[in-house]
């Protein structure tokens, strides 16, 4: 049985339309082809920030479009990459006097197609550069000839670099922030069952009773380890320790995000939180920002992922910077 309520036909336009009807003061949408772009921008903003991917992912990213953050988004199919078309449309539409910045996510389709598009920009004179995000630990392998894959740093990397191009930086300082801003987060996540397969209903892959996907992407794809379940406290703990260990020996402060993967509940969710909080102030890390909620989902995946960006002094003023968007809440202070 298909657990998802979505239309047979266009589901995609579908939910987009219905973003753009919920949020008339903060996007525009443009059918052909598909994208939003914000209706507000900082009057410092010298480049368009554009991010996109396959859908599934919601709010990821067209929720983070609007004042603050993104000024366009580029949806593709549920799982799948956007045409490099749409990403160059949009760019045109929002690229300002420096140009437009691409917040692309690692993962082959994404790259080939906003390279395509930074190609034709590049062609008619819009400059533009390209900030790659990629988190994830579960893929950090010599035998990965992908590399990491980009998933809940992302929109701690959008927020981030919406502040800075706030306060008026360039084309060439926002991508080097950008790329020091990936370079600084860290992410990994678990699934207890997996998201539902939009073509044919049912669960995408299975796992026997008692067993995690310890790992797991948020394309559908099944982790390199199944584990067994070694409860809250040892799982929670396993998770914080192995990304803390993976980011700067010099991190004195970090962003949290404890991320819902679509079927996870904001009461497991806010549980996990309070016990990664205690992990972090054990190791003496203070949590100078943090996100709680389903940021990054995989559609309707039972799991979370818990992301780690190590937060230099200088970048604070960009998180805690004001954001207005269908998603974003207003950041928190540490305490």
């Amino acid at each position: 049985m298909n657990r998802l309520f979505l239309p047979a036909e266009t589901p995609v336009e579908q939910a987009l339309h219905g973003l753009a009807l919920a949020h008339p003061g903060l996007l525009a949408l443009n059918e052909d082809p598909l994208y939003v772009t914000a209706r507000e921008r900082h009057p410092a903003r010298r480049v368009g920030l554009v991010s996109g991917g396959g859908s599934g992912h919601e709010p990821l990213h067209t929720g983070f479009v609007g004042a603050g953050m993104l000024d366009a988004a580029v949806p593709g199919r549920v799982f799948a990459s956007p045409h490099n078309r749409q990403v160059y449309e949009a760019s045109k539409a929002v690229a300002g006097p420096e140009g437009v910045l691409h917040i692309v996510k690692n993962y082959t389709g994404d790259r080939i197609n906003f390279g395509i598009a930074a190609e034709r920009l590049r062609a008619d004179g819009i400059p533009v550069r390209r900030v790659l995000v990629d988190d994830d630990l579960a893929t950090e392998s010599e035998e990965t000839a992908t590399g990491r894959r980009g998933t809940g740093a992302t929109v701690l990397v959008e927020k981030l670099l919406g502040g800075a191009a706030d306060s008026g930086a360039g084309l060439d300082e926002l991508a080097a922030l950008g790329a020091e801003f990936a370079a600084a987060s860290r992410s990994v996540a678990v699934a207890a069952r997996a998201q539902t397969a939009p073509s044919r209903g049912g669960e995408a892959f299975t796992l026997p009773e008692g067993t995690l996907e310890y790992g797991v992407g948020i394309h559908g794809e099944r982790a390199a380890t199944t584990v067994e379940h070694p409860g809250f406290e040892q799982l929670v703990d396993r998770m914080t320790e192995q990304v803390a260990d993976a980011l700067p020996a010099t991190a004195g402060s970090v962003l949290l995000l404890v991320n819902g993967l679509g079927a996870t509940t904001l009461l497991e969710l806010y549980a996990i939180h309070a016990r990664v909080s205690q992990a972090l102030e054990k190791r003496g890390l203070e949590v100078a920002g943090r996100l709680v909620g389903t940021f990054v989902p995989a559609l309707d995946m039972s799991g979370f992922s818990l992301t780690l960006t190590a937060l230099r002094e200088d970048w604070a003023a960009h998180w805690h910077a004001p954001a207005r968007t269908p998603a974003f809440p207003a950041p928190e202070s540490a305490r």
